[in-house]
């Protein structure tokens, strides 16, 4: 089984959805992943953000956004987890705050397991840089019955982007 059909069906088990794209159409399938109200951190790469995305949050608008739009260093086949920065654009907080997470991520950057990820990650790391693995909505069962969303975005969606043409 390939690396990307092992992350898809991860996600899949993650209840994640998924919308895979071109660069061309990253736009687009952004706008039609985000609901409410989004804000967003710049893309890399020549992907673009739909202009109905405000990509300079303030921080009234993490507390008011509904939709959270983030690039994503790496995704973890395995466990249908993504990697995203702590970065000055402020990805981690733009990816936690609102309710839906829209995490946008190139085929090129999944890896297949945890030890990859550390491996392709640790020189980064090593450097000072820091960030998260996040694996599907947020829960959590500190108190009884599972909660969905009191630490972090209750949905989450994955923009997947193949090679452009």
């Amino acid at each position: 089984m390939s690396t990307e059909t092992t992350f898809l069906e991860s996600l899949s088990e993650l209840d994640v959805e998924v919308t895979r794209t071109t660069p061309e159409s990253c736009a687009d399938a952004i706008d039609d992943a985000t609901v409410g109200e989004a804000i967003g951190v710049p893309l890399p790469d020549g992907l673009a953000l739909p202009p109905a995305v405000t990509d300079r949050p303030t921080n009234g608008d993490l507390e008011t956004a509904d939709t959270g739009v983030t690039p994503a260093v790496l995704g973890i086949a395995e466990t249908g987890s993504v990697h995203l920065e702590s970065d000055r654009a402020g990805t981690e907080l733009v990816s936690l705050y609102p309710r839906r997470h829209v995490a946008v991520l190139r085929v090129a950057d999944l890896v297949p397991d945890v030890a990859t990820a550390i491996d392709r990650l640790g020189p980064d790391l090593r450097a000072g840089g820091s960030g998260v693995i996040a694996t599907g909505p947020s829960a959590t069962a500190d108190m009884g019955s599972l909660v969905v969303g009191a630490h972090g975005p209750s949905e989450v969606h994955v923009v997947l982007v193949e090679a452009g043409q």
